[in-house]
């Protein structure tokens, strides 16, 4: 097998595996929006086989988000909240099943989140914006709270009040807390079947679980989240194997999000949300079209161009174009990327690149038969002669890109994801693709004029 055959492998395997991870995106932008809803909420498998769309495409949420760093537990700097602050969204928001989110921190104390698709803001903001401190507090019951309720509140006490508004007196220091959970998941059961919050501690957790319930048998031990007593219910006996409930008359979304933010973990600080942005369906659809027209009509412009100025020839590198675009979308798919505005833009601009290096060559091409030269000496010396200043100064663009993914936000991401993986394809068809396509049609011919 000579490097020919094996270049002509490489390019249809390519070729075939594109066209075969392009499939799935294909049918699924086929479906109505209603079906692909539906099959969003089944969890189909075919959702990780798709180009997903971005937040300008799709349309979903844009949150800024403020760490209040005035509230930070002693020890703990604005870096590590911050930074802590970020890991726990993107557990959080990683279990609400939003695709693709982007997630990244903005000067000091900001946060920049993103959620394509979410179908319930209102749900969404409700997770992202919950503290999710858990405190296991002992409830004072030495009538206490008759002096609390008059504004005479006993050191080492507060007055909290649980969902329903009444008022308890519960010592402000915390044995157990949220930070000894291993696992929180939803369950259904009790008197009147309805779902509950099963907590798992860790080992230590545990331990200390098990010595502030033997300790404290007969008084009533208060499950607090976030300031809000949601039961306190009375100790009957020593529980030493780490597990517990957690009622509070939940709706089974309630009970989901809270078992969510418990295995997440509490935020270190409160977030405010000082920036909410709802984007439409209808502006991505809007976005979607403009793009792809755009993308066609420079396609086509570029196609037509090349034929009209270089021939036969111009044909050839048409036919290579068209199979970069593909090959591109199809690396899309494969690695499951995210498809935004920019990034439409940065695959018309590596087209245009494509069709840049084809020019290089057959310029080339055409000083060697100016200078006499056969046309099969001519196309191989130019395309040998030309490759360097194609990989030249393709290698300066990929650098650009690299540093754009590296140092750039959530838009300008996308342009470079689509640049670097355009710039990379189009070397392999300009150079490769279309040499073998050359030497195909010229085989076993005896060509006195070549057009181009």
């Amino acid at each position: 097998m000579n490097a020919k055959q094996i270049k002509w492998i490489i390019t249809l395997a390519l070729l075939g595996a594109a066209v075969y991870f392009m499939i799935p995106t294909i049918q699924w932008y086929r479906l109505s929006p209603e079906t692909r809803e539906e099959k969003e909420k089944s969890g189909d498998t075919i959702l990780g086989k798709i180009i997903n769309l971005g937040l300008d495409l799709r349309g979903g949420m844009h949150l800024v988000l403020e760490v209040d760093t005035s509230k930070l537990a002693a020890g703990v700097t604005k870096v590590d909240a911050v930074d802590r602050a970020i890991e726990i969204l993107r557990n959080r928001i990683d279990q609400f099943g939003v695709s693709e989110p982007l997630i990244q921190k903005q000067g000091d104390n900001l946060i920049i989140v993103q959620l394509p698709g979410v179908k319930d803001p209102q749900r969404a903001i409700d997770l992202i914006g919950r503290t999710a401190l858990l405190e296991f507090r002992l409830v004072d019951d030495t009538n206490k709270l008759s002096e609390a309720l008059q504004g005479k509140v006993p050191a080492g006490y507060e007055l909290l009040k649980d969902k329903n508004g009444e008022a308890l007196l519960l010592q402000s220091s915390a044995t157990v807390t949220g930070a000894s959970l291993s696992n929180a998941k939803v369950k259904i059961g009790g008197q009147y079947n309805q779902p509950y919050v099963a907590i798992d501690f860790t080992e230590q957790g545990a331990k200390d679980f098990a010595k502030l319930t033997g300790e404290n048998i007969n008084r009533r031990l208060a499950i607090v989240l976030d300031g809000v007593v949601q039961s306190a219910p009375v100790v009957r006996s020593k529980i030493p194997d780490g597990h517990a409930i957690i009622e509070g008359n939940f709706t089974m979304e309630e009970s989901s999000e809270l078992a969510i933010v418990l295995r997440a973990g509490a935020l270190p600080a409160p977030v405010n949300i000082i920036e909410n942005r709802t984007i439409g369906p209808s502006l991505g659809q809007d976005s979607i079209k403009s793009g792809v027209r755009a993308c066609l009509i420079g396609l086509a412009a570029i196609v037509i161009f090349m034929f009209i100025y270089y021939g036969m020839s111009g044909l050839i590198a048409d036919v290579a174009l068209i199979g970069n675009f593909v090959v591109l979308l199809g690396a899309m798919a494969a690695f499951h990327f995210t498809l935004t505005l920019p990034g439409i833009a940065g695959i018309i601009l590596s087209l245009a690149m494509a069709v840049d290096a084809n020019v290089l060559i057959f310029e080339r091409i055409r000083e060697e038969l100016n200078n006499g030269k056969t046309i099969r000496v001519a196309i191989d010396t130019g395309y040998e002669r030309a490759t360097v200043t194609i990989v030249d100064c393709n290698l300066t663009n990929l650098l650009a890109a690299l540093c754009l993914f590296n140092f750039g936000t959530g838009p300008v991401k996308g342009f470079a994801v689509t640049l670097f993986l355009g710039i990379l394809i189009s070397m392999f068809t300009a150079i490769i693709v279309t040499h073998l396509i050359f030497d195909y049609t010229l085989q076993g011919k005896d060509i006195k004029k070549l057009s181009i």
